[in-house]
């Protein structure tokens, strides 16, 4: 069961799930109203219990993604869309910066840092680890399941190696692109951080450890190969007592996802790949009934997608509170 502190209810971070019906191009919904913008604002945290592990959901902050940001449909549709599930806001879609603690014990493993104050209104993840009385120096590894900015700028922000005592797990195919000059002197504008961000982290981080294809970081905790989104997108497997939970990253996005394999997301470098990717998985997830953790989907980006009549879904996972 996921138990989440009281303190959630202050930051309005918090979002329901999403619509459950299939994806819609029919407008007329209204969009959501502002949320009222607290005095003092708390931080959020999830916890749940996968065997001997704790996870813990922690939020850097947010972004609102422009309509158009969506190849495999028009803006207007996104838009159309997100209003009809009540998940349209003048700049876009929201995207949530979530990142995923792992504790057995003997180790603290986090799965990626956020985009550091590098995008949006982020930058929180110090705080959000202080809020469960860890510092950044008390993290054993960080596995980066890709080097967009969004996942990798907590690392760097300021200039400086923010996780010096960790171990760094980065995919070599990731690594090889990111710091390929070639590949930066082609790319787009919006992609340029990304590859100053992925420098960074190679000069501040000269232990990293790049990775080739699935492999246990400590036990029960493993890499599953999800490339498409980038070309060394990974997941995270935690699993122990008959217990699992995925961390998909960049596999689901909110709206359009898991209804519409063929959306893309701007940033994504083989939108084929990614498609063809995610026409695997979702369907295989849902007969699964696999429990899901993803980046980007309302906090704590913890559910299942679910087959609806033949129409995926997805399905927030229950909260539960603490005193």
């Amino acid at each position: 069961m996921i138990e989440l502190s009281r303190r959630t209810l202050g930051l309005g971070l918090a979002a329901s799930a999403l619509a459950t019906g299939p994806f819609s191009t029919t407008a007329g919904a209204a969009t959501a109203p502002s949320p009222v913008t607290p005095v003092k604002a708390a931080l959020p945290f999830g916890q749940l219990r996968i065997g001997r592990f704790t996870v813990t959901a922690l939020a850097d902050g947010y972004a609102d993604m422009p309509f158009g940001y969506f190849p495999g449909r028009s803006a207007q549709e996104i838009e159309a869309s997100a209003k009809a599930q009540f998940a349209a806001r003048p700049s876009g879609i929201r995207f949530l910066f979530n990142q995923y603690l792992i504790e057995d014990g003997a180790h603290r493993v986090l799965i990626d840092t956020g985009p550091g104050g590098s995008l949006g209104q982020s930058g929180q993840l110090p705080q959000a680890l202080a809020a469960v009385g860890l510092d950044r120096d008390q993290i054993d590894a960080v596995i980066v399941t890709h080097m967009h900015q969004d996942h990798i700028g907590g690392l760097v922000a300021g200039g400086k190696a923010n996780f010096s005592r960790a171990e760094l797990y980065i995919d070599r195919r990731d690594v090889a692109h990111w710091t390929d000059p070639a590949k930066q002197a082609a790319a787009p504008d919006y992609l340029q951080n990304s590859f100053k961000l992925s420098a960074d982290v190679l000069r501040l981080y000269p232990k990293l450890q790049a990775i080739d294809g699935e492999r246990e970081i400590v036990r029960g905790v493993s890499i599953v190969d999800l490339t498409g989104h980038t070309p060394g997108h990974i997941g995270v497997r935690i699993a122990d007592a008959g217990q699992s939970l995925l961390m998909v990253s960049d596999m689901l996005f909110p709206v359009v996802h898991p209804t519409a394999t063929d959306i893309n997301f701007l940033f994504e470098q083989d939108r084929a790949a990614a498609q063809a990717m995610r026409a695997r998985f979702f369907p295989r997830a849902a007969e699964e009934g696999t429990l899901i953790a993803a980046t980007h989907m309302p906090f704590p980006g913890l559910g299942r997608i679910v087959s609806d009549n033949g129409h995926l879904r997805w399905v927030a996972a229950a909260w539960a509170y603490q005193d």
